[in-house]
């Protein structure tokens, strides 16, 4: 809970003392998160100026997905790893804009996988978009150069999970193994403020949120799934916004559904 403007309940305040009595590796992961904030502020900077300093547009280039990457995916990027890397916690790491995995200390405890800029296709149209990442414990001897195993761990050896949403407002919503919650970044402190304490998707919602112009590629249970949703008696609105966080941000806070079906 805020305690008021003159005590804010920081993102490294908050991750201090939720896990002070329970983990050994809290000052450790404090420094890694404060490294992920540095690099959300700076992707947020960048994204606030792209119109009037020319960053909107294609870089030339595309990503291991086959996607066209903008100048933004670039430097959204490189703000990431050069802020992982001066926190000298992570061993290795996977971005969705490297083809290899990232290098970064033999002796980081942590590995991480991120995406330093989801949606980026709607990014010229101002649209919300976001980073997504997740850190796990290394498997391999600390000491040693990271491996493929570090990164290719299951979801449920996750030390912390979370996206930043660049939007009306820049937030950060994360969990650290003890609930999900969202913090706002204050421009006048420069800090990222729990605004959304302990979020829970509501157990009923009205929207529904797919790429219904995909649907000719679904297995037929989900094409009904869907239309049960739109001829039923309680029918949902459509909502989709094709940039992930946005989408399951709304998703988090208002309930529904918001799907990806291949």
């Amino acid at each position: 809970k805020m305690e008021g403007s003159t005590d804010p309940m920081t993102l490294t305040r908050f991750v201090l003392s939720s896990l002070r009595d329970s983990r050994d590796d809290v000052k450790q992961l404090s420094i890694l998160l404060s490294s992920l904030q540095v690099a959300c502020k700076g992707v947020a900077n960048s994204i606030r100026k792209a119109g009037i300093s020319g960053l909107y547009g294609l870089a030339g280039s595309t990503n291991v997905q086959g996607e066209e990457v903008k100048k933004l995916d670039v430097i959204s990027n490189e703000y990431f790893i050069n802020s992982l890397s001066w926190s000298e916690q992570v061993s290795v790491g996977v971005s969705e804009e490297n083809e290899e995995v990232i290098n970064f200390v033999e002796s980081g405890p942590y590995v991480i996988v991120f995406d330093p800029l989801d949606g980026s296709s709607n990014i010229d149209a101002a649209v919300p978009v976001g980073s997504i990442f997740g850190i796990y414990r290394r498997v391999s001897p600390i000491g040693t150069p990271g491996t493929m195993e570090d990164v290719l761990q299951p979801g449920n050896k996750l030390v912390c999970a979370g996206y930043s949403m660049y939007a009306s407002a820049t937030m950060i919503v994360l969990s650290i193994g003890n609930g999900v919650n969202g913090f706002s970044l204050d421009p006048g402190l420069g800090e990222f403020v729990l605004t959304h304490p302990n979020i829970r998707v509501p157990s009923r919602g009205t929207i529904y949120s797919v790429n219904e112009g995909k649907q000719h590629n679904w297995l037929e249970a989900v094409r009904k799934y869907v239309d049960s949703k739109k001829d039923g008696r309680k029918t949902y609105s459509l909502r989709y916004v094709r940039s992930m966080v946005a989408d399951v941000h709304r998703t988090l806070l208002y309930g529904g559904i918001f799907m990806y079906p291949a």
